[in-house]
């Protein structure tokens, strides 16, 4: 199965990014685009999380069930967006259009990956070792990692967001991470036009 765009990760960065580009399928640069993401790569952190901060969400809102309605959002408004269930990735290697990426089920092509994966050791997703390096941003007593990028940007075609592109673990900053990614690949398909999506009454 190939993609132009397949998220590993379905966390709040990772279905924040999928809801973005998958927004913008009206527009003519996104035509035909076929996007992915495999929803749950290991357990999230959202599991465990109560949210009384962040906006627009009601007080004393569950992580866990963000990670479930997140998933009937993205199904419902954009049913484009091809969810990947009870997939385990275990390499992401470069080829001459994109990447390979091989999980425990099968193969996908992607011209762009995006890691949305949390922050905790081990990352064992065979082609990332030589990005790993420790997270700038966490307290270093908890032993945190992050991969080398520039602006979410780790090389060609391969993108992070979240707290592993360095994020601090914060809902909302997470979240945005996600959406400046998948602004980024719409200013691509955009004919490099900065591209933002916005829905009006």
């Amino acid at each position: 199965m190939n993609f132009d765009v397949l998220i590993i990760g379905g966390g709040a960065s990772g279905l924040q990014c999928a809801l973005v580009l998958g927004s913008a399928k009206n527009k003519a640069f996104a035509a035909g685009k076929t996007i992915g993401i495999i929803t749950h790569q290991r357990a999230s952190h959202l599991q465990d999380a109560l949210f009384n901060n962040v906006l627009g969400l009601p007080a004393k809102t569950l992580g866990k069930d963000i990670l479930v309605e997140g998933k009937k959002q993205l199904l419902t408004l954009y049913p484009h967006v091809q969810q990947l269930e009870n997939e385990k990735v275990l390499s992401v290697l470069s080829t001459k259009n994109g990447y390979q990426i091989e999980t425990n089920n099968t193969t996908y092509l992607s011209k762009i990956v995006i890691l949305a994966l949390n922050y905790a050791k081990p990352l064992t997703i065979k082609g990332l070792e030589s990005f790993i390096e420790p997270h700038k941003r966490a307290n270093a007593k908890k032993d945190r990692i992050q991969l080398k990028n520039i602006n979410h940007l780790v090389k060609d075609g391969l993108y992070c967001c979240g707290t592993i592109a360095g994020c601090r673990s914060q809902f909302a900053i997470a979240a945005g991470s996600g959406a400046s990614v998948a602004t980024d690949i719409l200013t691509i398909w955009n004919n490099y036009t900065p591209t933002k999506v916005h829905d009006k009454v």
